[in-house]
């Protein structure tokens, strides 16, 4: 299950290595639904033309964060996932939907957390005359941007760059972070639920 908010390019590239790393067979795991909160995000597209199953909860349509965390999770129960992944959904969740999903519940934030959480990483990571960036693998908890670090990836930070510039490079980072930090989520889960040997 992935939640978006925009075009979902972080969504697509994992759907894309579900498929070449064969997730379905590895691990009995597949991109079972895409629910955005904005109507018109461009990633719904994308997930219809690959038979993904889709919906919309518009949080303009709750009067406070916790209804619309409610019809949220009802609209995520309805598939039943054993992972929530949050790929560019602009929303604060509320302390009880993330304890709901406590520990299958991840997020990618782009800076080397627990550096500059929150917004505007880039411009910040270049104001502070950083001389790497990168992005975050995380599982989320009730404290913005501070759950269990699952993986990173590093990003220099070159002396002419804008905020524009050194997004886009991390960017192409996180296409290949967040499926490689799921993957590692699945084996792990694959692994644990093996029965214990012993010797007879």
């Amino acid at each position: 299950m992935i939640l978006i908010s925009g075009e979902g390019s972080n969504m697509a590239a994992i759907v894309r290595s579900a498929r070449q790393e064969r997730w379905a067979e590895r691990f009995g795991a597949r991109v079972t639904a895409v629910i955005s909160n904005k109507a018109e995000a461009g990633g719904l597209v994308f997930a219809q033309a690959e038979g993904i199953a889709t919906a919309v909860v518009s949080h303009k349509a709750f009067a406070t964060r916790e209804l619309f965390d409610t019809a949220l999770a009802e609209a995520i129960d309805a598939h039943a996932p054993a992972l929530v992944v949050l790929a560019g959904f602009m929303r604060i969740l509320t302390p009880g939907f993330v304890a709901r999903y406590a520990g299958r519940l991840l997020n990618i934030h782009p800076s080397l957390l627990p550096a500059f959480p929150g917004l505007h990483t880039h411009q910040r990571a270049i104001d502070a005359g950083c001389k790497v960036a990168g992005v975050t693998v995380h599982q989320v908890t009730a404290e913005l941007d501070h759950g269990p670090i699952l993986d990173q990836a590093v990003v220099p930070v070159l002396a002419d760059d804008t905020a524009a510039a050194l997004a886009a490079r991390i960017l192409t980072q996180e296409h290949l972070l967040y499926p490689r930090a799921i993957g590692g989520w699945l084996a792990a889960q694959a692994r644990a639920a093996e029965p214990a040997f012993s010797p007879s």
